[in-house]
């Protein structure tokens, strides 16, 4: 005779994998950041960041005082600031570092994106794809 057992054991839940941060900052991003939360006319919280569609290759970068956290915001600490990332253009930046430049004739962030593909020449506009996850 066989015998089986019941095993009343709960299955344990697989651990959900860590999620890679979206983006990184450089130092004098999150200087410039600073900066700006500080000098800000109302109270605001970081940079809320995305990409639309538009311009001459198809896509731009855009960046724009984040005065609340979206419930749907992937929110970014890096360096002592925020970054809040619109969840559309999460795996249009997945990797990227975001730079602050400043030169003679302009003062810009820069975005260093692997998944960009081409930019156009006047560089407002850039290609990207979707990251490979």
């Amino acid at each position: 005779m066989t015998s089986t057992t019941n095993s009343t054991a709960p299955i344990a839940k697989p651990k959900p994998r860590p999620r890679p941060q979206v983006m990184r900052l450089t130092d004098a991003a999150a200087t410039r950041i600073r900066q700006l939360t500080e000098r800000a006319e109302s109270e605001i919280i970081g940079l809320r960041v995305g990409v639309k569609n538009g311009g001459c290759a198809g896509q731009s970068y855009t960046v724009e005082y984040a005065h609340d956290i979206r419930p749907t915001d992937e929110v970014v600490e890096d360096k002592g600031v925020k970054i809040l990332v619109d969840p559309k253009a999460v795996l249009f930046l997945l990797g990227t570092e975001m730079d602050y430049q400043a030169d003679k004739m302009q003062a810009q962030f820069v975005f260093n994106n692997p998944n960009q593909i081409s930019a156009c020449g006047c560089g407002e506009s850039v290609q990207l794809k979707p990251a490979e996850v």
